[in-house]
């Protein structure tokens, strides 16, 4: 067992650390990425959407976001992991309020063969559709979700790129209690397999190495676009992050476009309408 692979010491704080807590404040932001899915919802359709359906859903906080949102809002989870299930459901679903738990639902079901209502909008977010590593695997998914859809349904991805996205790096950003490591291990440019892992170093020093690991490929923006048109998406269209005049950073306000920038790191939405 290498160094990285050792479990932390009991009574460290990495030890006493929960992983998917710790990943919801480091990675998520609910609020927002259900702001700019109920907004753009809206203005393509002129109505509110009603049915989400959160692919890869983890521990389903997002789904929590949606049905805290709008007394007609109901979430539909899809993910494979059992464990990370259960602690949604512990953690988060249980948090809410007894009507707001009657309107979701997370099951342990397969992307690819989702026993669930049609909803009005698909979610696979967090690049968790990378896992498909082939472009008949990942146009099947996005197939599969189309068929998923309602009528006028809409399903909403993000990616990231820019030329740091394809180095073998370890980025690292600090958080209350603890700092979140982005350790981009292996890329190999033949086949754009990626091997990823996600750790937390705490106050006391200790680490919770490899909490997360991500074995993908990355994906471009042209190769998304083109399979998701393959897989029957009648139009689809990248948002672009707007640029704060100040800082020079993000504003975290989307926009749809055809024309990036040539940043070093970028992530985007992809909107794909049935």
């Amino acid at each position: 067992m290498g160094k990285k692979d050792k479990p932390p010491r009991k009574g460290t704080l990495a030890y006493e650390a929960d992983r998917h807590a710790c990943y919801e404040e480091a990675v998520q932001c609910v609020e927002s990425e259900i702001d700019f899915v109920d907004d753009t919802y809206k203005k393509l359709r002129r109505r509110r959407a009603k049915v989400l359906r959160e692919d890869f859903c983890g521990t389903g906080n997002t789904s929590c976001e949606w049905v805290r949102r709008r007394k007609t809002n109901t979430a539909i989870g899809l993910d494979l992991d059992q464990e990370v299930l259960d602690w949604g459901r512990r953690n988060r679903v249980e948090k809410l309020e007894p009507e707001q738990q009657s309107r979701i639902r997370l099951l342990n079901q397969d992307v690819l063969a989702a026993d669930c209502e049609a909803a009005d909008v698909i979610l696979a977010m967090n690049f968790s559709y990378q896992l498909f590593k082939t472009r008949d695997a990942l146009r099947e998914y996005f197939r599969r979700a189309r068929e998923g859809l309602s009528d006028d349904g809409i399903l909403f991805i993000d990616a990231y790129g820019g030329h740091d996205s394809y180095k073998e790096i370890e980025e690292k950003t600090k958080h209350k209690g603890f700092t979140y490591y982005w350790d981009q291990a292996k890329f190999n440019p033949i086949t754009g397999e990626m091997l990823c892992h996600i750790h937390f170093q705490f106050r006391d020093k200790s680490w919770l190495r490899n909490a997360f690991t991500y074995d993908w490929r990355m994906w471009t923006l042209p190769e998304l676009q083109e399979i998701l048109v393959e897989a029957g998406y009648r139009k689809v269209q990248v948002y672009w992050e707007g640029t704060d005049e100040e800082t020079g950073e993000g504003n975290g306000e989307y926009f749809p476009t055809n024309e990036g920038e040539d940043d070093p790191s970028w992530i985007v939405y992809i909107v794909a309408e049935k």
